[in-house]
């Protein structure tokens, strides 16, 4: 289930500024499978095939994406590459509908628990932090009261920049000693949550992925305690991942989603890459939902994803 509501002027501008490079990107590779070409012929597909493995859209993806294609146009018998555009846009948002995953949650919208709480998983440097900032500023705007925990104890600038990010903001942040049991700062965190009344909850957590057993009952001891404290917790495993790393990103979503329940993505850093296809493909092979993607730097610029609305800025109308 979707919790958009209308798709807004101001998202639908900052949708397309954050992929122009993407936009760029493929809408030039694809004229260039067409060259020449008045229909949509083998060699066509072929180009296209290309286009869309070297956008970072995946292979898997491509092939699932040109079967579909190919079928078209034999169905359809005469297919101009005109129309290519047109329809590898209705192609690839019926294959995303059809995986039947949840996409972008509105920050407005009712949450199914109270407190709602959100584990943040990613290893560094793929705007985990910042993420959580920014999602924190949303629901505040939204009116609802916000609660962070800094469970990431191994790093002292990840706690550091979460308590910035905090007092930036205006919500409590939860820590404790650096080196201290990461289980214990978010049952601290549940405890003065659920004590003050709040609707959302969201822990920060460290992001390693060396070691996968370390990792894997690192988040199984935070998530049992998470339970004793507010049962069914977490309600969200949020994976941040950083989309201009392109087929890096499918290897940590990988590697994370086997250490533990990865419920939800996040994928960051879309604006200034022309690597934004990898959405496509992480969207439709890992059948986890795209919670939200950042466009940008300012708060407002994590937006909650929208399939169809994201192909559309991809693959505009001519």
């Amino acid at each position: 289930m979707a919790f958009f509501g209308l798709f807004g002027k101001d998202k639908k501008e900052t949708l397309d500024n954050g992929l122009e490079k993407t936009k760029e990107s493929v809408l030039s590779k694809l004229s260039h499978a067409v060259l020449g070409k008045s229909t949509v012929d083998d060699d066509v597909l072929d180009n296209l095939e290309e286009a869309l493995v070297t956008s970072d859209v995946g292979v898997e993806t491509t092939l699932k994406i040109i079967d579909r294609i190919q079928a078209r146009v034999k169905r359809d018998k005469y297919v101009g590459t005109k129309e290519l555009q047109k329809l590898l846009r209705e192609e690839i948002v019926a294959l995303l509908k059809e995986n039947d995953v949840d996409e972008g949650r509105d920050f407005s919208a009712p949450l199914p628990h109270k407190p709602y709480v959100i584990l943040v998983v990613g290893v560094n440097g793929v705007g985990k932090t910042t993420t959580i900032g920014k999602l924190a500023y949303q629901y505040k705007q939204a009116g609802k009261k916000v609660y962070l925990g800094a469970a990431d104890t191994f790093r002292a600038a990840a706690v550091e920049q979460l308590c910035i990010w905090g007092e930036s903001i205006g919500v409590p942040v939860v820590k404790q000693q650096m080196g201290a049991d990461p289980a214990s700062v978010a049952f601290d965190t549940l405890q003065s949550a659920k004590a003050n009344d709040a609707d959302v909850v969201i822990i920060d957590t460290a992001g390693r992925l060396h070691n996968k057993i370390n990792l894997m009952n690192e988040l199984t001891k935070i998530r049992n305690v998470m339970d004793k404290v507010v049962e069914g917790a977490p309600h969200d495993v949020m994976l941040v991942l950083d989309g201009s790393t392109g087929q890096n990103a499918f290897e940590q979503a990988k590697q994370f989603t086997k250490a533990t329940k990865v419920t939800s993505l996040a994928i960051t850093k879309l604006d200034g890459t022309a690597k934004g296809g990898v959405v496509i493909g992480i969207s439709d092979q890992f059948q986890i939902p795209v919670r939200y993607i950042g466009l940008g730097e300012k708060m407002t610029d994590l937006q909650p994803f929208n399939r169809e609305e994201f192909v559309k800025s991809l693959l505009p109308d001519l």
